[in-house]
Formats: structure tokens, C-alpha cells, sequence
């Protein structure tokens, strides 16, 4: 079923497809997107990609060098990022796209409240001011979202599994992927794999943009300050705490890099692989875009919206533009899903018990307990 579909990749600065543009995948020059709030850069990075544009790089250099190499990589969102102060109407004004407030019968709203309840008081004087200077480390989020229910379409043991993914991958994640407009953000400072304080750097033969962890000599100093560790590893361990977190203040007017790798999706062959399990993505797709989202979780702004998106292929004109019918596609995602056969809730004979010891033997570390505990 996947050699009947081909990947699109559009970005913009909030959910708005028609203020989008389309990402040329694996190209070095980066896509600019600004608006009254942000400045960014784009990079992304799909390895084996044969998606549109027609005639992409298959790859790119980034690839090739450490630590994506050993990793072995598949793909990366790399971002160069400039927040801007907020006047008057845009602090008044919110994003009316946001599932994570979106009012819905599933417990989603009252488990958000909740996170928001359990972040610093936006009314304590020095939260005002810092505030005021920037976005808040417990404010910005990095994470997915969908516009329709997606939990008909789990896989059997996905709970199990997504608690054990929360445990080796990012603890900071936090979400419903049973509401009816399901989310999964995790804080920007442990879920990126890297974050750059300054501009970083852009080389062509490293593929565009380029940046590791640390910062300029400013940067650095900076870092220093707010007490935040010199490697990823440690970094993300550090932001777990939410006294960490809210020491990090993300200065209007000032620039900075991030950027999100793994080896676990396989954008060629649509499957999800991780260490001794591959879950075949267009088995359970129900035609929605897989979306990544920069937000405030407390302002409720979008600073950036990066969407993969699927096409039949005999939908999309020679010169890589949509046909009328992929473009009503766009519109009415939910149709999509009548091209595949649906898994239902009946159809895995597979036990809950077995399902969490499948997922425990797929994913256990020896390492991954004290990888995570508090010093």
C-alpha cells in the first residue's frame, strides 16, 4: 500500500495550510518563516527520501557525519529560532487551533489543566519578569498533534508501550492520545537532541544548518548561569526538573538552534522501528499528516508548524503540484483512511499482559533506571 502514496513536507508559522510552503527536503539553503513572533530556519533532513519536491536529494551530507552516522539517523528537523516580544494584540489573542485546549468527552482537558496548574504562577513577580524578557524553559513545548481522534487506530499495547517510550526516550513527555484531538508535547529543553545558544552554523557540506550542543561564547556564559549542563545528555536530564526548567528563559531578540534526530522513523518505507520491534505506520494510518508543533503551552502561541504528509501518487501533477483531488484530500484528511483496511479493536488476539512483556523485552535497558534518576 505505501508505493501507491508520496510524501510532502510543508511548514509555516501556525496551523494554516494555506500559509504554508513546501520544505525542500534534504537541500542545504533553509526555508525562512517569520511573522509578528518568530524568525526561523528551517532545515529537513529525510534519509532515502523519494518524496516532492520531484527530484530531491535522496539524502544529505548531514548523514554522514557523527553522531548521526552511528546512530544511523533517519531523519531531522534542524531550527534556527529568533522569538520576538509580543505586542499588545497578539498577548491578547490565542491560537484557536489548539488541541490541547480543545474542549473534547475524552479526560484530555482536565489532564492539560492540570499540567498548566503544576507550572509557575505567572503572577509571581520574578516569573513576570522574566516573562517579559522572554518564553519561560516550562513554557516552550516541541510535540505532535492531531486534528481528529486517533485511538481506534492504536495498535494493540499502545499504552504499555507509550509509557516505556516515556521512560527511554523523554520522561517530559505529556499528552492524550485518546482525546478526540489527541497531542504529545514534550518541554523544548529535553525534547530537542540538541540546543545551541547563538546562531550555530551553516555549512553546505554538512548539509545547511548545523549546530551541536552548547552556544556561542555568550551563549555559553549564559548557560553557565542558568546552571544548565554542557552535554545533550545531562542537558535533557537537567530540564526534567521543573526548577531547572523555569531558571532557562528563552530571550525575545535573541537566536537559537535546535535540533530533533532520530533512527526510528522510517519516512521510506512509512515504519516505526525500534530496537527489536517495527511497526508498520500505514497499517494504522487513518490519513492525517504526522505534525511536529513549536508552542507556548501558556500563551497558547504557535511559533512554527512542520507537516509530512501523504499523497496518492496519482494525485499529484508531474511538476510535484496537487491535483484538485489531493488538494480536497488536504481538506478532508479524514477520507483519506477509506483507501486502507482499518485494524479494530477485535482484531489482535494479543493480551494486555503480553503486550507490556512484549514491549518491556523490545525496549528494556539495563541503564535506562539510573539514566534517569535525580542525582
Amino acid at each position: 500500500m505505501a508505493e501507491k502514496y508520496i510524501i510532502r513536507v510543508t511548514a509555516g508559522s501556525d496551523y494554516d495550510l494555506d500559509q504554508h510552503i513546501v520544505v525542500p527536503v534534504n537541500s542545504h539553503e533553509p526555508v525562512k518563516i517569520g511573522n509578528e513572533l518568530i524568525e526561523v530556519e528551517l532545515n529537513v533532513r529525510v534519509q532515502n527520501y523519494c518524496g516532492l519536491p520531484r527530484n530531491s536529494p535522496t539524502t544529505s551530507p548531514y548523514f554522514t557525519l557523527e553522531p548521526h552516522f552511528t546512530n544511523k539517523d533517519q531523519y531531522s528537523i534542524a531550527i534556527r529560532f529568533t522569538p520576538k516580544k509580543p505586542s499588545a494584540d497578539s498577548r491578547s489573542n490565542t491560537t484557536s487551533a489548539d488541541p490541547s485546549r480543545a474542549s473534547s468527552k475524552s479526560r484530555q482537558s482536565q489532564d492539560h489543566q492540570s499540567s498548566r496548574s503544576s507550572s509557575p504562577s505567572t503572577s509571581d513577580e520574578s516569573t513576570d519578569e522574566e516573562t517579559a524578557s522572554g518564553i519561560l524553559g516550562t513554557d516552550l513545548q516541541f510535540g505532535n498533534d492531531f486534528d481528529h481522534p486517533i485511538r481506534d487506530r492504536l495498535p494493540p499495547g499502545f499504552s504499555y508501550a507509550m509509557n516505556i517510550v516515556k521512560w527511554w526516550i523523554d520522561p517530559g513527555l505529556e499528552g492524550d492520545a485518546y482525546a478526540d484531538r489527541p497531542y504529545l508535547y514534550g518541554p523544548a529543553l529535553s525534547s530537542f537532541n540538541a540546543i545551541h545558544v547563538g546562531s550555530g552554523e551553516f555549512d553546505p557540506e554538512k548539509g545547511g544548518l548545523w549546530f551541536g550542543e552548547g552556544g556561542d561564547e555568550d551563549g555559553l556564559k549564559e548557560r553557565q548561569a542558568m546552571g544548565a549542563p554542557g552535554t545533550a545528555r545531562d542537558r535533557m536530564k537537567w530540564a526534567l526538573k521543573p526548577d531547572n526548567k523555569s531558571r532557562w528563559v528563552f530571550q525575545y531578540g535573541k537566536t537559537y538552534c535546535f535540533d530533533f534526530f532520530n533512527p526510528y522513523l522510517d519516512f521510506n518505507e512509512f515504519s516505526l522501528r525500534l530496537p527489536g520491534f517495527t511497526l508498520p505506520i500505514m497499517k494504522y494510518w487513518d490519513g492525517q499528516s504526522l505534525r511536529y508543533v513549536l508552542r507556548n503551552r501558556t500563551t497558547n502561541h504557535t511559533y512554527l508548524v512542520v507537516m509530512f504528509t501523504l499523497h496518492l501518487k496519482e494525485d499529484v501533477n508531474e511538476d510535484g503540484s496537487l491535483k484538485p483531488t489531493a488538494l480536497a484530500a488536504t481538506e478532508q484528511d479524514k477520507e483519506v483512511a477509506k483507501e486502507f483496511e482499518m485494524v479494530t479493536e477485535t482484531s489482535s488476539d494479543v493480551s494486555r499482559d503480553e503486550d507490556y512483556r512484549e514491549a518491556r523485552r523490545c525496549f528494556e535497558r539495563p541503564d535506562v533506571s539510573e539514566e534517569f534518576d535525580d542525582p
